[in-house]
């Protein structure tokens, strides 16, 4: 099923290059490589192409390039350093206190992974770039796909009706930028279908991006599919639903109010829309994530491919970074024998999350110690620290991907379980509407399905302190981490240390500008509307 999608996207990605021309490089400032005329009326003459249209926006979520994995459609954007999904991680994970990448040459990796970045890191850069273009392609499609246009194209009445969804899932994509734009960033270039090409795009602030994603995705919720009943890698309302359930959660970050009775509210309605968890933990995270039971589990993957979407995403860097120096353990994860040479590791603070009187049998404690010291002294040694085996290029079936090195796992970037966990924080924080028996259900739920024993907690058992502790031993390399630890608390400031945090071998204290990432230089140069973050 996978395939049925990207296989219409692999169509329109040489197309992303020729969208960007019209869309990038004037809404947002983005370059692109590519020298082609803007999409032409011929290319609108078989109805199937919207569908693919649609298809490159989702694809700018995958892929970086027309011309395979190390490429990139953007000038002055590496492929390595503005993947979505990996850019993604290495800003909430690889920030945060689980995960240390060996190879600090690596553009941007030492400065992100020791919190002492600034606005020239390549990273930031990357993201703050990829997720533009996301919004200009959505912008792009939703211009060519205006009654007007259609009408003048003679569209027939069943693909206008195919295409009212069509445009409700652009604009969700878009929304879904933006929201990770006030996430990161706290402002972004604005800009929408109804902007000219050729106007300086306005700069949104966090307030001002939180209401538009909120207006937007409450007002595109009808026209969305129902959870459970799109074509995998497609957008449903449960996306939509999941965006704000996680807005409303760190509302109080974003704008200073808090939203927890709404976050409860849009967790109810995900809870009800028919998701349930895979039976397994590890099916989350394999290369049949898309036929195995977390297909039931998984709201939104980014899809990845060994064949059709070939990139250095999320789960090819951690699959092959999660192959140890001394373990040489790649071929049982599906891929080479040596992987990356133990590229990625664990801080100790993570691991110590995982007691061993409590978490041994946890399905969800894939820690290799073996003979190494957990103790991560010099980065640059492989040998040093604990590797993790969570993700996996090996089928719920016993098989492999299709290739050694871009693996066939997607990234569960939504899934039913952080649900779960939203749903108990929300009610803990002060949100009305929680039943305590559906509380204690979904937290036991989680533990029984993880094999521990300690599955039949009750209310007082469950605190804050338990929530952001188990919400790492469950969605750890997940892309939530830093997020969490803001809204706790605990990222900024000397409350909580880890190991490199602020460039301390043992951590010390951040400044609390760092809860924001710098807008890259760049990015200032080209919008004098846009404004520095305060600190940088």
């Amino acid at each position: 099923m996978k395939k049925i999608f990207k296989i219409k996207r692999i169509a329109t990605i040489f197309l992303i290059t020729v969208i960007a021309l019209s869309s990038c490089s004037k809404d947002l400032n983005i370059t692109p490589q590519d020298d082609q005329d803007l999409l032409g009326e011929d290319f609108f003459a078989n109805e199937n192409s919207y569908k693919e249209l649609l298809a490159g926006v989702y694809g700018n979520l995958s892929l970086t390039g027309v011309d395979g994995a190390g490429s990139s459609n953007i000038d002055g954007l590496d492929a390595g350093t503005s993947q979505f999904g990996r850019v993604l991680l290495y800003l909430q994970t690889l920030s945060a206190d689980q995960m240390i990448w060996s190879y600090e040459n690596d553009p941007g990796t030492r400065e992100i992974q020791r919190n002492i970045w600034n606005a020239d890191d390549p990273i930031i850069y990357g993201m703050f770039g990829r997720t533009h273009v996301t919004i200009a392609f959505a912008n792009n499609f939703l211009r060519e796909t205006t009654d007007e246009k259609l009408a003048a194209r003679n569209v027939s009445d069943a693909t206008k009706t195919e295409i009212v969804k069509f445009r409700a899932e652009a604009r969700l994509l878009r929304a879904m930028s933006y929201y990770y734009m006030m996430d990161l960033f706290g402002q972004a270039n604005f800009s929408t279908e109804n902007d000219a090409i050729n106007d300086q795009p306005l700069a949104y602030n966090r307030q001002q991006l939180f209401d538009f994603v909120e207006s937007e995705l409450i007002a595109i919720e009808a026209n969305l599919a129902d959870p459970m009943s799109v074509e995998h890698g497609r957008a449903s309302k449960g996306v939509a639903w999941m965006i704000l359930a996680k807005m409303y959660l760190n509302a109080e970050v974003y704008i200073g109010q808090p939203k927890y009775t709404e976050c409860l509210d849009y967790s109810k309605k995900i809870i009800a829309g028919g998701y349930t968890l895979a039976n397994n933990y590890l099916h989350n995270f394999m290369a049949d994530n898309d036929t195995n039971s977390a297909v039931n589990e998984i709201i939104f993957p980014l899809i990845s491919d060994g064949t059709y979407t070939q990139n250095y995403g999320p789960t090819t860097v951690m699959i092959n970074g999660s192959v140890g120096s001394i373990e040489t353990n790649g071929t049982a994860l599906g891929v080479g024998a040596g992987g990356w040479g133990g590229a990625l590791r664990l801080r100790k603070e993570f691991v110590t999350l995982f007691d061993a009187s409590i978490f041994n049998n946890d399905t969800r404690n894939t820690i290799i110690s073996g003979t190494r010291n957990i103790e991560i002294t010099d980065i640059s040694d492989q040998d040093q620290g604990f590797i993790l085996e969570k993700y996996s290029n090996a089928t719920s079936n016993g098989s492999f991907g299709v290739d050694q090195t871009f693996v066939d796992t997607d990234f569960p970037l939504f899934r039913l379980a952080d649900v779960y966990l939203m749903y108990a924080e929300a009610h803990l924080r002060g949100g009305s509407g929680a039943n305590p028996a559906d509380l204690t259900s979904y937290i036991n739920a989680l533990r029984t399905r993880a094999n521990n024993p300690q599955n039949n907690l009750t209310i007082p058992d469950i605190t804050l302190g338990f929530i952001i502790d188990e919400r790492s031993r469950e969605l750890h390399w997940e892309a939530h981490r830093r997020q969490d630890l803001i809204r706790f608390g605990k990222f900024t400031g000397g409350s909580y240390n880890w190991a490199w945090k602020g460039n301390g071998t043992n951590g010390i204290a951040l400044s609390a500008n760092l809860k924001l990432y710098p807008i890259p230089a760049a990015s200032l140069a080209s919008n004098p509307n846009l404004t520095q973050n305060a600190g940088y």
